[in-house]
């Protein structure tokens, strides 16, 4: 029976992990907790091919429990009793450690449903998720367990991967094969920090290589085409690549938002694209370049009618002003300043003379008390327009962009 290669040289001491040194280095907090030999309940959290299931396999061999492995993706509650039914027999003497992968498919009552064993201790659970567990595991889990982020694997580091993966498919050759200069180098750059994917893109080299003699480059870099990167609409990597974004072209790095959208247009993610950089022409560039709204707008609309991969082009342009417009955010704080005090009750009767009465417009404007601000010179006149409650608060404040600057400057000589 076939089994892949990375399943069959999955590595078998916490030394051979390839990545996570930040939890698994000599001085890692996991690597001192396995150590010690007390396994507390854990969740692992993390990108596919960081090792999350390689080290679980580890733990459980440190431990005197009965190991029990279950997929969230096809097991049930059924399954689930009949581990709970093993407990306190001669089939779990000491307990179970369960390994339970994909926990974010597990529903609520099914999550719930282990809550007793964890809690005496008769179940130390061990749960991996590619989700991030504060939004998929339920509180009553989270509160029980301790959560440990394995992060994505480093090009360096999944080299030692591949370097193993080709020893051993050559020991198992008559004529090793060699490699051209960079093949090791582009699938462990290519494998998007996912080992378990450079592994399988050595076996497969090694399986097209037929009767020739060395694997090239050009080969490599066929079968990783497209490979290295992460992305899933539902998932983190939808919402990390769009934060990271947005923060780009507030943080005025061109290169950095260049970046950012072409791996949201490479992944098909139009829509999601679009509605950052909307976003950021009001909440970041905002009164210091009020233009910047129109022209990413017509940018955005033409991005929708032209499609991919045409719609790079007005997309590029729009996140290239963006990122170097002048900055501000006085309307974003404005508006937020004004929703808390809203939110927190402090409101107050409408001023009478805002009001809409019947009377306006009839000739008894004056009853109402209502100054008409066009009825005066450069169109304004002092008059009290927040409620009574509210009449002192101040939710703008001027940029120190030119744009704001000017406008301060024109309403103190007015209104002075």
């Amino acid at each position: 029976m076939y089994k892949p290669l990375a399943d069959e040289i999955r590595p078998t001491s916490l030394e051979d992990v390839v990545g996570q040194r930040h939890i698994l280095g000599p001085d890692g907090l996991l690597r001192r907790i396995v150590e010690s030999g007390q396994i507390p309940n854990m969740i692992f959290y993390g990108p596919s091919g960081t090792g999350k299931t390689t080290v679980a396999r580890i733990i459980a061999e440190r431990t005197n429990r009965s190991l029990r492995k279950l997929n969230a993706t096809t097991a049930g509650i059924a399954d689930i009793k009949r581990i709970i039914d093993e407990l306190d027999t001669l089939l779990a003497p000491g307990g179970v450690l369960l390994y339970l992968d994909e926990i974010q498919y597990f529903n609520k009552k099914q999550q719930q449903s282990l809550l007793e064993f964890i809690e005496d201790g008769r179940i130390t659970l061990i749960a991996s998720t590619t989700e991030n567990p504060y939004f998929c595991v339920f509180n009553a889990i989270l509160s029980r367990s301790t959560v440990f982020e394995f992060k994505q694997v480093l090009p360096e580091e999944a080299e030692q991967a591949v370097l193993r993966a080709v020893a051993i498919l050559n020991s198992r050759r008559d004529r090793p094969l060699t490699l051209e200069e960079g093949v090791t180098v582009r699938i462990a750059a290519a494998c998007g920090g996912d080992v378990r994917k450079a592994i399988n893109s050595v076996e497969l080299l090694f399986s097209a290589a037929g009767g020739r003699e060395q694997i090239s480059l050009a080969d490599a870099v066929a079968i990783s085409q497209r490979s290295a990167m992460r992305y899933d609409r539902d998932g983190d990597d939808h919402f990390d690549i769009l934060s990271a974004l947005m923060k780009s072209l507030r943080g005025s790095d061109p290169d950095a938002a260049m970046h950012y959208l072409a791996r949201l247009l490479e992944a098909g993610d139009l829509t999601g694209a679009c509605r950052r950089i909307l976003c950021s022409a009001s909440e970041d560039i905002g009164l210091a370049y009020p233009q910047a709204a129109a022209i990413v707008k017509a940018c955005v609309d033409s991005a929708l009618q032209l499609g991919l991969p045409e719609a790079r082009l007005p997309l590029a342009e729009a996140c290239l002003l963006l990122a170097t417009a002048p900055k501000s955010n006085t309307a974003c704080v404005a508006i937020d300043r004004a929703l808390a005090d809203i939110r927190a009750g402090r409101t107050g009767p409408i001023p009478r003379e805002l009001q809409n009465v019947h009377a306006d417009g009839t000739g008894f404007e004056r009853e109402q008390g209502y100054k008409y601000p066009h009825d005066f010179p450069h169109r304004w006149v002092k008059q009290q327009y927040l409620p009574d409650a509210l009449k002192n608060a101040r939710y703008y404040e001027y940029g120190d962009n030119k744009t704001e600057q000017a406008a301060r400057r024109y309403w103190e000589e007015i209104k002075k």
